[in-house]
Order: structure tokens, then sequence, then C-alpha cells
């Protein structure tokens, strides 16, 4: 009775016309299933994401969209698969001629005409573009600062000229631009100053909620870190405080923020009309070792379509509104765009959404609207399609390959070595009882299998039918001149571009 109320009280509020919800989107990068403590990390040292997830709904069964950076950031803002807008294969880089194409959707350009303020900080990754086109300002973000891409993709002094007492550790890109940072399309410092970055990260966003409440205007916050993407780095706050070493610094140096944030929502009293949702991009880069996260009881990690690549922690948080305690339901970063597009009482956008409403999950304690997930591998060939398919608690594999990125992990089947394998009949995983994907489900474990792995057939011709593979964003390659420069017209490029 009480969750009913609650939800008959978030639609009285959109449908009078009282004051819209704020959005405020934690995205986290490279971070694990296992990593949290909350999520049974024994030494991370995360209170306030420990705090979401004590007064928020924490989910067992999310999934993001791809098991790497560039498409799963554009299936959160899009609520498309990544294959539908063309950011696949792979990822974008400092000088890609491609982007998230501007006739998406994203979130930002569906609340900005409801009269919400929008801002992006952090890790853009979704393009830069000639004239920087493809930058957040010109996808429905009033405001923008941070680094356009992974800051691993440059020289690697940027994270090596650190006083001793400041824990950094990692390699880098070598022969393109010094890594940038950018306010809205200008470049401000280049390199980028990672002993500081966070803190401008938390100063930014916190004017910017204060500005806004202020103003009484509703808000979306979109923080997607650069935390925990290796190499790790971490500001003289956070630098030497965990246990884990530079990636447990670098955890709590995003967790700061966090709190920051949590701390302003507050202090500006719009934190009960504020929907707060965490998650993380893909699954650890187990390639990286003690550098790169864990997975948890998950099988491999980033870069394969194993669970251990692409179930991640996640969290809602919205205090009175949304009844702490944990939910079971399957849910995705797809279904980001239609719930918030719901509690902001705006319409769709006029496309194949994959998304669907998360509101049975939030507001009622019920089940999800979602039935199914699909996976698709960093490089998804049209001519294989799916590589699984998760229905209800079932999950199929037709192909299962290992990848670079969880190359050091113990278990052979994540190991680039494991090449691509069809499977004829698919693997057939009950997740609630292996969630490891050790065990494949046999006839003697299930008399009927050969049923379910009919229905699970149907269900993914179903889905492959309405996929439209967009015109490949990445495959249009790259130009060093699109790469950002503080002075563009300088010689010799990239050393050239320091200011």
């Amino acid at each position: 009775m009480e969750l009913l109320l609650v939800s008959v009280a978030v639609t009285l509020l959109i449908v009078c016309g009282a004051a819209p919800p704020n959005f405020v989107v934690l995205f986290a990068d490279d971070l694990g299933f296992g990593d949290l403590g909350c999520y049974g990390h024994p030494s991370s040292l995360t209170p306030n994401l420990d705090r979401l997830a004590t007064g928020g709904l924490r989910f067992t069964d999310f999934y993001c969209s791809s098991p790497v950076c560039s498409p799963s950031r554009a299936s959160l803002l899009t609520g498309r698969y990544q294959t539908r807008s063309g950011i696949y294969p792979g990822v974008l880089y400092p000088g890609s001629i491609g982007g998230l194409p501007l006739n998406e959707t994203t979130i930002a350009e569906v609340l900005k005409p409801r009269g919400y303020a929008t801002a992006a900080v952090g890790k853009w990754h979704l393009g830069v573009g000639a004239n920087g086109k493809f930058l957040p300002t010109n996808q429905g973000f009033d405001q923008f600062l941070g680094i356009p891409y992974s800051h691993d993709m440059g020289p690697c002094h940027n994270l090596t000229c650190f006083p001793p007492d400041v824990k950094c550790s990692g390699y880098c890109d070598v022969g393109t631009v010094l890594v940038p940072l950018m306010r809205n399309d200008t470049v401000i410092q280049q390199p980028a100053d990672f002993l500081t970055l966070e803190q401008k990260y938390s100063d930014f966003a916190t004017t910017f909620i204060t500005t806004a409440a202020k103003k009484q205007q509703p808000f979306f916050l979109y923080y997607p870190s650069h935390h925990t993407h290796y190499p790790q780095y971490a500001g003289v706050k956070a630098a030497g405080r965990s246990l884990r070493g530079p990636f447990g610094d670098a955890l709590l140096d995003f967790d700061q923020t966090v709190g920051d944030i949590l701390a302003t929502l507050e202090r500006t009293g719009v934190i009960h009309n504020t929907l707060v949702f965490f998650t993380s991009d893909n699954g650890p880069e187990l390639m990286r070792m003690t550098h790169g996260g864990n997975a948890g009881l998950l099988k491999c990690g980033k870069g394969t379509t194993y669970d251990g690549g692409m179930r991640m922690p996640a969290v809602a948080f919205w205090p009175g509104v949304i009844k702490p305690g944990v939910t079971h339901e399957l849910a995705s970063t797809l279904d980001l765009l239609p719930t918030i597009m719901k509690l902001a009482g705006a319409k769709l956008p006029q496309v194949q959404l994959d998304g669907v409403d998360m509101a049975n999950i939030l507001f009622h304690n019920t089940m999800s609207e979602r039935e199914t997930m699909m996976f698709y591998p960093t490089t998804p060939p049209q001519q294989y399609g799916l590589f699984a398919v998760r229905w209800g608690k079932y999950k199929a594999h037709y192909y299962t390959s290992g990848s670079s990125h969880s190359d050091m992990s113990p278990d052979p089947d994540c190991s680039v070595l494991a090449a691509l394998k069809s499977h004829d009949p698919p693997l057939v995983f009950d997740l609630e009882a292996d969630p490891s994907e050790n065990f494949p489900l046999t006839l003697d474990d299930m008399p009927d299998l050969l049923v379910l792995v009919e229905k699970i057939k149907r269900v993914k011709e179903g889905f492959e039918a309405t996929m439209e593979f967009g015109e490949s964003q990445i495959l249009k390659g790259t130009d060093v001149e699109l790469e950002p420069c503080c002075n563009p017209r300088c010689t010799p490029k990239p050393t050239c571009c320091h200011c």
C-alpha cells in the first residue's frame, strides 16, 4: 500500500504540473560487479556509494548493453542498442571521424525542451569530430566539463609526473595529443592535471545543482566518471587512503565526488525530489590484474559477453520515494531513458527503443517489464547476430570468445586465446543457480531443456528481425587533425598541443 501511494503521488506531481523531478546519473568506468563493499568486496572504501545502496534500491540483475566503453554510453543516453546507432565495433578514439550520430535522441535532448537544465561532467567518449560536432553541447547538454575520451588515450606523462606522495600507476598511448580538459567545446587545459581533476568535477557538479536549485529549475546531471578505468589516479584527498592500492584510491576519489553531490542535493533542499541512479559502463579489465577491478562471482570481465563483462552494480536512490531494499528483477542501462521520460512527463522519441520503463521495479516492487537481455560482442558481426540471450533466469550462449581485456583471468574461457566458438545447441545456464556460468544445463538437469532452447530461439529471432544495423561510426576511421588541440594551427603536432 505504501509503495502504491508513492507511485500515485509521483504520477500526480507530473499530471498536476508540480515541480518535476531532477535526475542525477552516476556512471563509473570499468567497475566490476564485485568491486563495491555493498556487493561483497572486503576492502573497498566507498562510504557514499554504500550510503546509496543502504538507502536505495540495489539491483542484482542489472546489465549494460556492451562490454566496452563507447557503445555502452551510447545505449544509456539513447535507450537503444549500440548496433542501431552505429557505435561499433569497439570504441571511438581522439581523432575519430565519427561519433554518436546527431539524429540519435539523448536523454538530455528530450528533457531540455521540458525546461530542464542539463550538464555532463567527466568522460564523454562518444566522439569529438570536426569542429566538435559530436561533443555533449551538440547532444542536448547545456554545459560540459571533462575529457572527450578515455584518459589513457594520450602520452604516459599525464599520469606519471605526480609527486611521490600521490599514488598513480599505469601506461598510456603515445603518438597522440596530450589528454585535454574541455569546457563545452573549448580546450582549457592540455595536458589535464589529474591531481586536481576530480575536485574540478565536484565543483562543477555542485555549482550546477546549486544554480538550478536557486532558479527552481529541474535539472539533469550526467556524471560519467573516469574512475576506475586503468591507469588509476587519485587526488590528494584520496591518494593512499584505501586498502586496495591505486585502484582503491581511484574508487575512493570517485566516491568523494558522489558524496559532494549528495551533500549539495541535501543543502539545496532538492534531494527528496531527485532520482539518483548509479551504475557502471562495463565489467572490470582483468588483464590489469589488481589494477583492473573485480567481477566477483561472475565469469570473465570486460570485452566478453559473459556476465562478468556486462552485469553491473546498480542502485536507484530517491529518499522518501524509492523504498530501500534489493531487487532481483532484470533491468538495464537501456531502461534509463524511458524511465526518466515517464517521470518527467516527456514523450518518448519516435524511434525503435530497446529500453523499458522501470517504474514497476522502482515504485511498485513488482515484476520488471524487461523479460530479456541481448548480448552483442565488442565487434558485432551481422552474419552471426547475437552472441547470447538472457530470458528470465536463463542465459543461452550461441557464440563465446575470450578477450584481451580479460586476458589475465585464471579462467581459460576469458583469455584472448579462447577463440570464437559456435554452440549449436546453445550453452544454457540457470543464472539463479549458477551465476558464474560454470555448468551448462543438460537433459539430466532439465528434461524439457530442448523446449526451453526453442523458446529462447524464437525470442532471439524475433528481436533480430527488428534490428537494423546503423552505419558504423568507428569504421569511418580517424584523422589526426581532429584530435583536440588547444593550439589547432600549431606545429609539429602532437607535441605542440600544450597549454
